[in-house]
C-alpha cells in the first residue's frame, strides 16, 4: 500500500468511520437486549460482548484478579479480553487504540476539525499543556489506588458477582439513554473546548489514555524526524491532534502519540518523518495494521478458549435486570 496512493489521514478516516459504525451497531443490540431483559419485548436478543469494552473500571478490577488468582472474569470476560488488547496496542504501537478505533476520539477529532474551518483552534503554551494533564494522571492515580492498591482480591471477587456488575453495560446504556441536564451541560462545554483546543477531553481528561500512553513510552514503535533534512515548516505540529511539537524532537517518544502518522502525511519532505519499529523503517500503516491485528489476535484466541462469551444464563441476566431496573 504506497502512501502516494493512500494517505495517513485517509486510512485512519475509514478505520475510525467502520468502529464508528460497528459502536453504533453493538449499541442498538445492546439496547434491543435490554428490551428484552426488562421484559419489554418477548424476543431473545444476546446482548454483543464488544459492550463491555465500555466497562474499564469492572476491567481492571478483573485484570487484578487475574494476575493474581489467575481466574478469569467470566462475567464481563470480552472486557477483560480488550482490556488487555488495548494495553498491549499500547505497548507494541504507541496509543494506536486512541488513534484508530475509540469513537469518542473519532467524534474529537471532528469536532477540533471544525474547530479548525471556523479559525478556532488555539495553540497551548507549553506550561499551561503540562499544568492540564495533570487531571487525567490524578484520576488514573485515583483508580489505581483504590483499586490496585486498596482493594483486595476478596472485595473484588465481591464487586464482580454483584447483580449491579452483571448489569453494569445496561446501566451504561441507559445513562446515555436518558442524560441528566448536568450530563448535556458537560458534554456541551468538552464540545466547546474542543473547537478552540485540539481535543481536549483526550488530551487532558482522559484516564483510559493515560494509562494507554503511559504503557506507550515502552513501545519499539515511533515517529522519527530526520533533522539534517528537515525544512521546519512547522506542518506536523499543527496536524498532530495531541499538538506535539514534532518540529523540535527527532524521536516522538511523548506518552500523547496516538499513532496516527498525520505528521508523516503532511511533511513535505520525503522521508524527513518516518515511522520506525524497533529502530528499523516500516511503511506509516504499519501502525494501523498492527493495532487491527492486535486486536484480532485477542479476539480470536479469546473466542478459540471459550474467554470471549459471559457464561451468565439468559434466565440470571433476566432476573438481574428485573431486580434493578423495575423497582
Amino acid at each position: 500500500m504506497s502512501q502516494k496512493i493512500v494517505t495517513p489521514h485517509a486510512l485512519r478516516r475509514v478505520i475510525q468511520c467502520l468502529f464508528l459504525f460497528f459502536c453504533l451497531f453493538i449499541g442498538y443490540r445492546l439496547f434491543q437486549h435490554f428490551l428484552w431483559a426488562i421484559g419489554q419485548s418477548s424476543e431473545f436478543v444476546p446482548k454483543p460482548p464488544s459492550v463491555e469494552a465500555f466497562l474499564p473500571i469492572s476491567a481492571l478490577m478483573a485484570a487484578k484478579r487475574f494476575i493474581l488468582t489467575n481466574k478469569w472474569d467470566m462475567v464481563h470476560p470480552a472486557g477483560l479480553t480488550l482490556f488487555f488488547a488495548f494495553i498491549w496496542m499500547a505497548l507494541l504501537f504507541r496509543k494506536s487504540f486512541c488513534g484508530y478505533i475509540c469513537p469518542v476520539g473519532f467524534v474529537s477529532n471532528l469536532v477540533e476539525q471544525l474547530g479548525r474551518k471556523l479559525k478556532l483552534q488555539k495553540e497551548l503554551p507549553t506550561k499551561v499543556e503540562h499544568i492540564l494533564s495533570v487531571p487525567k494522571y490524578l484520576i488514573l492515580g485515583g483508580f489505581v489506588y483504590f483499586i490496585v492498591i486498596k482493594m483486595s482480591t476478596r472485595q473484588i471477587e465481591s464487586f464482580l458477582t454483584l447483580p449491579y456488575n452483571y448489569v453494569a453495560d445496561s446501566k451504561m446504556l441507559t445513562f446515555f439513554l436518558a442524560p441528566s441536564g448536568t450530563t448535556l451541560l458537560i458534554i456541551a462545554v468538552l464540545a466547546a473546548l474542543s473547537l478552540f483546543i485540539r481535543n481536549f477531553w483526550c488530551r487532558f481528561l482522559c484516564p483510559y489514555g493515560a494509562l494507554l500512553g503511559l504503557c506507550s513510552t515502552f513501545s519499539p514503535t515511533a515517529i522519527t524526524r530526520n533533522t539534517e533534512i528537515c525544512v521546519s515548516c512547522g506542518k506536523c505540529r499543527k496536524i498532530c491532534p495531541s499538538a506535539i511539537h514534532v518540529d523540535e524532537r527527532s524521536v516522538i517518544h511523548s506518552p500523547e502519540c496516538i499513532g496516527c502518522a498525520e505528521c508523516v502525511g503532511v511533511c513535505p519532505v520525503n522521508k524527513c518523518l518516518t515511522v520506525r519499529t524497533f529502530n528499523k523503517k516500516v511503511p506509516f500503516v504499519t501502525i494501523a495494521i498492527g493495532c487491527l491485528g492486535t486486536l484480532m489476535v485477542f479476539y480470536s484466541t479469546a473466542v478459540l478458549t471459550g474467554h470471549w462469551y459471559s457464561e451468565t444464563t439468559p434466565e440470571l441476566i433476566r432476573k438481574f435486570h428485573m431486580l434493578i431496573f423495575n423497582k
